[in-house]
């Protein structure tokens, strides 16, 4: 049965969608079928990360979401083939990028019911072991109602005051709509902070599991986004905690 996991932030700027796209990748080297759902439509990003451009015969979530696609037309198979050798899969469902489409999308609004409905067929459709939902960053109406479908809620957070309380809202608000499932990840950790000081901080503010703690770094900056660090700097410890994380989803909720 396919798992739906939402990647959310309370805030931008917390590596969200680089670490969406890793974890799908670190759950599919393992031979999962994984699709990405890029719905951050107001700043999408994901398709960067897997070098994926859409082109004008492309169809994108937008197009969906507004009647003029079907829903398997707007997924795209993204497997580098690192990944094909072990036998896992990658679809991405992207967000236009075009500026008139976003506007459009903004001003006119769209069904949060029909985005979901979209993420339960495009599962069944190809088959998939899980769904990871790129949110926009923020409570808001469509995020809630995405979320409250999830099987499992991984809220990234960077180690800063405003995270640290903005986090603790979107949990209570989480905990609201009884998604059954929550893991906590610190990301872009400085390199001059205690990580297990921040680890015991989080564990007793919020009471959650805590999935990863991943380190700020030269090298994911030097990436700038332009790649997937779990291929590219497999072996550097933010890659190495990815990969801890897709193998704690895949013993409790996969």
């Amino acid at each position: 049965m396919t798992k739906i996991l939402c990647v959310h932030s309370f805030r931008g700027g917390t590596g969200k969608s680089n670490l969406s796209a890793n974890l799908a990748t670190a759950l599919a080297m393992t031979g999962r079928r994984v699709a990405v759902v890029d719905t951050d439509l107001a700043s999408p990003g994901v398709h960067v990360l897997f070098q994926f451009t859409p082109g004008p015969d492309d169809a994108t979530l937008n197009d969906h979401l507004q009647g003029s696609a079907p829903i398997e037309a707007c997924c795209h198979e993204v497997t580098p083939d690192e990944v094909k050798r072990k036998g896992g899969h990658i679809f991405l469902l992207p967000a236009s990028m075009d500026s008139d489409r976003i506007a459009r999308l903004l001003r006119e609004g769209y069904s949060v019911e029909a985005l979901n409905d979209a993420i339960f067929e495009i599962a069944e459709l190809k088959d998939l072991d899980a769904v990871i939902v790129d949110t926009h960053p923020g409570i808001n109406e469509e995020t809630l109602l995405t979320t409250a479908i999830s099987d499992c809620l991984v809220m990234v957070m960077r180690p800063d005051s405003q995270d640290y309380l903005g986090t603790a809202v979107a949990l209570e608000v989480a905990q609201r709509l009884e998604v059954p499932n929550a893991r906590l990840v610190v990301n872009k950790l400085p390199r001059h902070f205690d990580a297990e000081q921040v680890r015991n901080r989080v564990q007793q503010s919020y009471g959650i599991p805590l999935g990863a703690v991943l380190p700020l770094s030269d090298e994911l900056l030097d990436l700038a986004s332009g790649g997937l660090a779990l291929l590219e700097v497999g072996d550097h410890p933010w890659s190495k905690g990815v990969e801890a994380l897709a193998q704690q989803l895949i013993d409790d909720i996969l």
